[in-house]
């Protein structure tokens, strides 16, 4: 039998992302501070999302309500990569998108991490944009995820296919 492991890796969930969204766009059309502002919310592109509002200060008020969303539908906000607003004619445009897998350079980081400070006998591959964790004792494994846990890499981590 093979060796337990598990793999470490970055992804959102579409659809919960989506009713994030059309949350936000409801609610920027219903609320009172919106009105008149012409505040809108949607996506461009696969995972990009713009946010138009006719003042600076609206626009951002629209990227907290997302945000706020999106916390709720349990997506980690260390996904969102939000851009500075800026002017384009009448409107106020801010681009920001959803990032998902992991960079090799933080692969690498977090492989150096669980190398240095993990169990002994625990190794970590980088499998393209993720990581595959695997040791002889499945403790070994739950000490490494709680180590990842505690740490800070910059992106959101889920841990898949643990077996």
């Amino acid at each position: 039998m093979a060796d337990p492991s598990f793999d470490v890796v970055s992804k959102i969930d579409r659809q919960e992302a989506d009713n994030a969204l059309n949350q936000a766009a409801k609610e920027l059309s219903q609320r009172f501070d919106f009105r008149g502002t012409n505040a809108s919310i949607d996506w461009s592109g696969e995972l990009g999302v713009v946010i138009k509002a006719d003042t600076e200060e609206r626009a951002s008020a629209a990227l907290e309500v997302f945000k706020e969303k999106l916390i709720k539908r349990s997506i980690s906000l260390k996904s969102l990569e939000a851009g500075e607003p800026k002017s384009s004619g009448k409107q106020h445009v801010i681009t920001s998108s959803l990032k998902q897998g992991i960079e090799s350079d933080v692969a690498k980081k977090i492989a150096k991490e669980i190398r240095d400070n993990g169990p002994k006998g625990v190794q970590a591959q980088i499998q393209g944009d993720q990581l595959r964790v695997s040791g002889k004792k499945r403790d070994d494994l739950q000490a490494v995820i709680a180590l990842l846990k505690a740490g800070d890499f910059g992106v959101a981590l889920q841990f898949d296919n643990y077996r």
